[in-house]
């Protein structure tokens, strides 16, 4: 479950496939971000989470006061399949996801991708919704405008957000999981604008098992 290593061999990877001069702008621009103070603006533990209605992956309308009437919730903000990083990170929640259930909770992955996040018969076990315009994740404060510096370092990738996105916007949310307790006040936030971090999964397990036993009984 340990996803650290993984994150740091994509990171590597992305290195050797790029031109020295691409991957440094790259990591420039992640420095610029990360000191944009973003993080500081998005919600935190112990806020209100707002209330959110979104399609998942085949339209159907999933809301926030459904899930939460059911437990906590694990709510994890991703930029788009195109995102190796994004993948390591819902793979470790994959993983996890018998231990979050057994806890009583839920996971919903929220992405400002329109178009499908994995083709064929293949789906997550958990929701994941398409946020088109990123609204919840601007209600979150997340929301970024990648830099037209970086616009052809991505597309030379093949990643051309407008596609993924339905939009020309070039915006993204930074790398966020929440967990929500089922009054709907958030109770863990990991936020980073750095988005080669993600949270361990079993630091979301250990911070579930705390909501847990601070439960009311009876």
């Amino acid at each position: 479950m340990e996803i650290q290593t993984q994150l740091a061999a994509v990171r590597q990877s992305v290195r050797e496939q790029m031109p020295p001069d691409l991957f440094a702008q790259l990591e420039q621009e992640a420095e610029n971000l990360v000191n944009s103070g973003i993080a500081n603006q998005s919600l935190k533990s112990s806020d209100r989470a707002p209330d959110f209605e979104l399609p998942n992956q085949v339209g159907m309308l999933v809301r926030s006061q459904d899930i939460l009437a059911q437990g906590p919730m694990v709510l994890a903000f991703k930029r788009g399949s195109w995102c190796p990083y994004c993948n390591v990170s819902l793979g470790g929640l994959q993983m996890a996801l018998p231990a979050i259930q057994e806890l009583g909770a839920q996971v919903v992955s929220i992405s400002p991708q329109v178009t499908p996040w994995r083709a064929g018969d293949d789906p997550l076990p958990f929701e994941m919704l398409r946020d088109r315009g990123n609204r919840v994740a601007r209600q979150f404060g997340l929301v970024f405008r990648m830099a037209s510096e970086l616009r052809p370092v991505y597309e030379q990738r093949g990643v051309i957000l407008p596609r993924y996105n339905g939009d020309e916007s070039f915006e993204l949310p930074i790398t966020a999981t929440y967990i929500i307790n089922s009054g709907g006040t958030i109770v863990y936030d990991f936020v980073n604008a750095d988005y080669s971090q993600r949270p361990d999964p079993v630091e979301i397990i250990t911070q579930l098992r705390q909501v847990q036993a601070a439960k009311p009984i009876g």
